[in-house]
């Protein structure tokens, strides 16, 4: 297995006044933790106060350093300074609370003999003035552990739920009234800003309206250093139109590109805004390109932020690769059923212009591609590309002047329930789906059974499966049987996923196109890919955390 590359040094931790402790550890070769005096739970990261008893009574304590292997992945795309792939990257659960989990390296043995529930010992590497935590097998091995048990389990998620605290809907207020896309491609080597512009007046012409009838602005993730996942957000796009919004919203914390529109729904539902711009741009194609030729400067420095960027785990494909490979692990889930929903939407894709993979593919040509981080491969990951989509969304009482049916939003899904961390959320699910998909049946009187089509985020192919079971379009476990053969996801199908290619092949526009493509199937306006009759529809957005999950509907 890999091991740090000679006189290369890997990402150094940066630690803080609350983390410093832990990366300094080693340098006795203990390892430690915050823990509870009142309860004697282990906190991390650590916190000022305990998230399972509310003690805030904590101090430091050393453990024996005894883990849990919970999962494992082999990055085979993903290099670092000192970390050349493949190398493999780890979860384990410590020993004195399997509660607890660390992202980690696996030191001394192969990828081939590692063991989901071996058991591990920590061993340290030291960083500059920092020790990284790694883990070896330890010498005695007893039978395999069996996977810690998730707080709240995926099967017992909605006793966590709240309910809708009034009987009024704020969804009832809000419409979409209109949608737009900017061109789609590769490397289009123009300016973020023009994508979006493209975008948002094709969504405001759509809606009927003018940029002058605009008076609320809203994305995601906003202003900031994003690279390629942003164009400089609200101030950027008020700047270029000089529209004077009431209201406007941009930050990364919310649920994903469907953060905007539900933080837009609640600026008209309260009266503050009547018509409001809510859009996503992503130019990552193009800005790798301009760092390949010089254009854009990385920052430099070999110290890397957060808890899982020193043991290389720079890319949710190595995170979420791990909770697919629990899924396998405990439910039978096997690479051809993530290969089903590769299939079908790339099937999907050949009925739109704009998509940017058409070709046919096949399931040999999905199980051959070459991986990416185990058992990921090529065609489970999406398309990076240029594009941007933007939604109107609009105040219900306005829908009588609208020059097409509007889009109504007959609930939405936001409740976090797992803890936010990736490491220390489901061990088996894409983190928080679980709660939001259970949150939404809570704000309706419809069911899984009423969805006509189904746009879910496919950021990689296991993010739909995750979906797919936390919606519960098929029980927690039984997405093999469900998915198998593709002939339930196809447009034809029970479920229609994706009919328009998804972001595996019609692009990675974020989570904003599956709502664009949502508002097309509602319409009828979807042409060769249209589902028939859809009058319902579902749309996820997130790949990371946190993220949120609308139900949609037509009156056509």
């Amino acid at each position: 297995m890999t091991t740090p590359h000679p006189g290369a040094a890997r990402p150094r931790p940066q630690p803080d006044q609350e983390s410093e402790f832990f990366w300094t550890s080693g340098r006795d070769g203990r390892l430690r933790f915050r823990s509870c005096t009142a309860c004697s739970a282990l906190i991390h990261p650590p916190q000022p106060i305990c998230r399972h008893c509310r003690g805030h009574d904590t101090d430091v304590r050393a453990v024996s350093g005894r883990a849990t292997l919970i999962g494992f992945t082999v990055n085979h795309r993903f290099p670092l300074p000192g970390l050349p792939a493949p190398f493999v990257v780890a979860q384990v659960a410590i020993e004195e609370d399997p509660r607890v989990r660390l992202t980690t390296n696996v030191v001394d043995c192969e990828p081939e003999d590692l063991r989901i529930g071996m058991r591990m010992e920590v061993v340290f590497e030291q960083a500059g003035d920092t020790w990284l935590p790694l883990f070896r097998p330890a010498a005695d091995q007893p039978d395999p552990a069996p996977l810690p048990a998730d707080d709240p389990p995926p099967e017992y998620v909605r006793g966590h739920v709240r309910r809708p605290p009034v009987t009024s809907r704020f969804e009832d207020r809000a419409v979409i009234s209109g949608a737009g896309a900017s061109r789609i491609g590769r490397r289009l080597m123009v300016p973020p800003l023009h994508l979006t512009v493209e975008a948002c007046e094709k969504a405001v012409a759509d809606a009927g309206l003018t940029l002058d009838d605009i008076d609320g602005l809203s994305t995601y993730p906003g202003g900031g250093a994003y690279g390629g996942f942003a164009e400089g957000g609200v101030t950027a796009l008020e700047s270029a139109l000089g529209i004077r919004p009431v209201w406007h919203n941009g930050a990364g914390e919310t649920f994903g590109p469907g953060g905007s529109v539900i933080a837009a729904m609640l600026a008209v539902a309260g009266g503050l805004a009547r018509h409001v711009l809510c859009f996503r741009t992503v130019w990552e194609a193009t800005y790798a390109e301009l760092v390949r030729q010089g254009k854009i400067r990385l920052p430099r420095g070999n110290t890397a932020d957060g808890w899982f960027k020193p043991f290389g785990a720079a890319s949710p494909a190595v995170m979420l690769a791990m909770n697919a490979q629990r899924h396998m692990h405990r439910y039978g889930t096997t690479r051809e059923t993530l290969g089903w929903i590769a299939l079908n939407q790339r099937a999907g894709a050949a009925g739109h212009p704009d998509a940017i993979y058409r070709d046919p593919l096949t399931m040999d040509d999905y199980l051959s591609a070459r991986p990416i981080s185990t058992p990921f491969g090529l065609y489970d990951c999406d398309v990076p590309c240029d594009a941007a989509t933007a939604v109107v969304v609009s105040a219900a009482e306005t829908a009588a002047d609208l020059p097409r049916p509007p889009v109504r939003i007959e609930a939405v899904g936001t409740q976090i329930v797992e803890r936010p961390e990736w490491d220390q959320a489901t061990l088996t699910h894409e983190p928080q789906v679980l709660g939001q998909a259970a949150h939404l049946w809570t704000r309706t009187d419809l069911r899984p059974p009423d969805v006509d089509v189904a746009l879910l985020y496919d950021g990689f192919t296991f993010n739909c499966l995750s979906w797919i079971e936390a919606l519960r379009f098929c029980a927690i476990g039984e997405a093999r049987d469900f998915l198998d053969g593709g002939k339930n996801i196809a447009r034809d199908g029970i479920l229609p996923l994706n009919p328009h290619g998804g972001q595996l092949s019609h692009g990675r526009t974020h989570g904003m196109g599956l709502l664009h493509e949502a508002v097309l199937q509602l319409r009828g306006e979807a042409g060769a890919r249209q589902v028939h009759n859809a009058r319902t529809a579902v749309v996820s957005s997130g790949g990371l955390t946190p993220s949120g999950v609308l139900l949609l509907r037509t009156d056509r």
